[in-house]
């Protein structure tokens, strides 16, 4: 583990490859799991916030999921999810491009109707934040849907925490991954 501030980062987040390959994976991580992406309490009323801006990018299904459901669920462990729209299938602001999820709410961000992205958990994949009253701890999630993303990071060299820049400053700011950055490059 390497710490950074109050964050421990397990060493596959540095020494594992990854880039995300849509053309191959067709963006499967936001229809399989065991239930929703992960969201923090803070998101919770962000989403709800900013449904009506996000409801023109969803499909049918995800609207009629959301307006039954809302914009979040509590999953199976208790914890703050988005809703799916089949039983821990589809995330209900999944919509569709070329055979590719995309994101409905990362649609509305790149349209400039919202000023959030997504859930940081869905711009962090496949690092998973495991958080305790007095640090973080982020590791590196295995799915084996994942492979051509693996593939064609170690064939770009990327490494998970390299491809993650934007996200990981998102959450914990330029001079958190700066230092992150500086403690890799001295192992």
């Amino acid at each position: 583990m390497i710490e950074v501030g109050n964050v421990l980062v397990h060493e596959d987040v540095i020494t594992e490859n990854f880039v995300c390959n849509l053309n191959r994976c067709k963006g499967i991580c936001c229809l399989e799991g065991d239930s929703g992406a992960p969201l923090n309490h803070d998101e919770l009323g962000i989403l709800k916030e900013i449904y009506p801006k996000v409801k023109p990018y969803m499909t049918e299904k995800g609207i009629a999921t959301v307006e039954r459901e809302g914009t979040h669920v509590t999953d199976f462990e208790g914890d703050y999810t988005t809703p799916c729209v089949d039983t821990n299938k589809e995330c209900a602001y999944v919509t569709w491009e070329n055979g590719i999820t995309k994101c409905a709410i990362e649609k509305a961000y790149e349209a400039g109707d919202i000023n959030w992205k997504k859930p940081i958990s869905c711009h962090l994949y496949p690092i998973r934040i495991t958080h305790y009253p007095e640090f973080d701890v982020l590791n590196y999630d295995r799915w084996s849907i994942c492979s051509p993303a693996c593939s064609f990071g170690k064939e770009l060299k990327v490494s998970v925490h390299q491809f993650l820049k934007d996200p990981l400053i998102r959450k914990y700011g330029a001079e958190w991954y700066k230092e992150l950055e500086e403690q890799v490059a001295g192992i």
